[in-house]
């Protein structure tokens, strides 16, 4: 379209030249269609039957994975509609770690039906309105239905972790992988306001390829990817008593420069000798609190590395920030940034500090910590992309059992809450006098787009199944789902198929939002990309055709 306009015969250039610029159902159809290609390419991945992709960047690294954030992420998107579904997975794993990929998958279904209202000469505002109504009412409902958890069993927990993973490349092995998930939250969850809180960011997780998904462990305290600096000492320390440094052993060098002028061999060893006593009495401060293990966020000089071997005491250096606070939290020892105000209270405890080798890497295990408010998992898969692939399936049980603590209410899974929303969404579209009804039943056949897709991608007719869940859920069967590996309509509650309600409720959130946000879109202005500036004639050398600075070489 054009960018320019007469004005009394005269063209007025509004634009940069070289922009482009779409209006009204131009824009809506291309901002609409990008969208919809985007949860396209991520639907084939929902559900227990659903599909991995792999994804192979710039470099040739390989990701296989069927998680809708990380299919998006490595997808590199570039059309600005389309990057708004990108962002949509990513607020719904920040919120609520799951439910990537049917945030997507709906998102792109709701864009869908308001571009059929739109050719209908419904206005894109009203469909708005009705969309914003339809979200308010689906939330109530889902709180409506909602099934209260007893914290008190872990059953239900279990159960909430295996549905998380039953999609994922590791569900073989999803009820082994659940129970150590449920062990781990619940052992770094704190009761707060009659509720509980778990941070995610407390258990630890580190992969070792080699055995096999199997022989994943969890450890109640802390496993470091490092080794201990030095050969003489001890690989193994029991009760002990432990110092996080975030302070190095080394001698610091002056941050200006300096001459030293040294006249004779005896100043030289004086020299070397007063370095010496500098770091042995670091060392004998940390003796001195009786501390056995140091663990150094930054470097520890090979000086001091022999002064803490004489003394028995086990060092690591250069661990990561976010480890030593993991640490601190499960050992009880505080962070200690200045050696001379170091005393024995600051030190943390341990039952047991050792070395192992895990694989061809050496790794420190720190366990039978006195307060394990921190622990981890070390995930042992046959090839790095599994353990990768299930680094990611943990992360999501690990963000789904923590949900159900924060708000202990659970919905039934297999589409079971989707169709039920639906049903009572068209009830209520009645009860609407203007055209935000259409939007509202809309909105309600876009929820059954998980339906579609569950069974899609388990080989089955989503009509006849389709038609089958709506007869049951007019009946008052609210719980009847998809249960894709039997490939049958059931109570999902019978199955055990279960998810969080905060997961729910943040796909009707994150979906309806980025839809009302691409729908509102009547006109795109585009300015034109930058070109990269021209290099100057022979390839931008030095005039002269030869490198510069090197005149002269011809003469050889």
């Amino acid at each position: 379209m054009s960018s320019s306009t007469q004005a009394g015969g005269v063209p007025v250039l509004i634009l940069k030249e070289g922009s482009t610029r779409s209006r009204g159902r131009e824009a809506q159809n291309t901002n609409i269609t990008a969208a919809k290609i985007v949860a396209e390419s991520v639907r084939s991945a929902l559900g227990p039957k659903g599909m991995d992709k792999m994804l192979v960047d710039s470099f040739g690294d390989v990701t296989i994975t069927s998680d809708g954030r990380t299919i998006l992420d490595e997808m590199d998107i570039q059309n600005p509609a389309a990057k708004m579904l990108v962002e949509v997975a990513k607020t719904q794993d920040n919120e609520a770690g799951d439910g990537t990929t049917s945030a997507v998958v709906i998102a792109g279904e709701l864009l869908s039906k308001a571009q059929e209202l739109i050719e209908k000469n419904v206005h894109p505002t009203v469909i708005i309105d009705g969309y914003t109504l339809a979200q308010a009412k689906a939330l109530e409902i889902l709180e409506k239905i909602a099934i209260p958890v007893d914290l008190g069993k872990q059953d239900l927990l279990k159960k909430v972790a295996v549905t998380s993973m039953a999609s994922k490349l590791v569900a073989e092995h999803k009820e082994y992988l659940a129970d150590m998930v449920v062990k781990a939250v619940l052992s770094v969850a704190e009761k707060e306001n009659g509720g509980y809180k778990a941070d995610v960011d407390d258990i630890l997780v580190e992969k070792k390829t080699g055995e096999s998904l199997r022989d994943t462990t969890l450890i109640n305290g802390i496993v470091l990817d490092k080794e201990i600096v030095h050969s003489g000492m001890p690989k193994r320390v029991e009760k002990a008593k432990i110092a996080l440094l975030d302070a190095s052993l080394e001698i610091e060098k002056t941050e200006f420069d300096a001459k030293i002028n040294i006249e004779s061999p005896e100043q030289i060893e004086a020299f070397l000798q007063q370095e010496e006593d500098m770091l042995k009495k670091m060392v004998d401060k940390i003796a001195a609190t009786g501390a056995n293990v140091v663990i150094c966020q930054k470097g520890i000089d090979d000086m001091a590395q022999h002064f803490l071997a004489k003394k028995n005491i086990v060092a690591i250096r250069r661990a990561k920030k976010s480890d030593i606070e993991k640490l601190s939290k499960a050992t009880g020892a505080k962070i200690i940034t200045n050696l001379d105000d170091m005393s024995a209270a600051d030190l943390g405890y341990a039952a047991l500090v050792e070395e192992r080798k895990i694989a061809d890497d050496k790794m420190t295990f720190i366990e039978g910590c006195k307060n394990p408010k921190a622990v981890t998992i070390l995930i042992r898969g046959s090839t790095p992309r599994m353990n990768a692939e299930t680094e990611r399936s943990i992360h999501d049980a690990l963000c789904v059992v923590r949900d159900v603590l924060r708000e202990p209410k659970i919905v039934a899974g297999g589409s079971a809450p989707e169709i039920e929303v639906s049903r009572v969404l068209r009830q209520y579209a009645e009860t609407l006098p203007g055209r935000e009804q259409l939007a509202v039943k809309a909105f309600a056949e876009g929820l059954e787009a998980i339906t579609v897709a569950l069974t899609e991608n388990a080989g089955l007719d989503p009509i006849d199944i389709l038609s089958e869940l709506r007869s049951r859920h007019e009946k008052g069967e609210t719980w009847s789902g998809i249960e894709v590996l039997s490939g049958k309509v059931q109570d999902m509650t019978k199955a055990g198929v279960f998810e969080p309600l905060t997961v729910k409720k943040q796909i009707i959130k994150s979906a309806a939002e980025a839809a009302m946000l691409i729908i509102k879109i009547d006109d795109v202005i585009a300015a034109e990309k930058m070109k990269t500036p021209p290099t100057p004639p022979g390839g931008g050398m030095p005039p002269g055709g030869g490198m510069g600075g090197m005149g002269g070489m011809g003469g050889f």
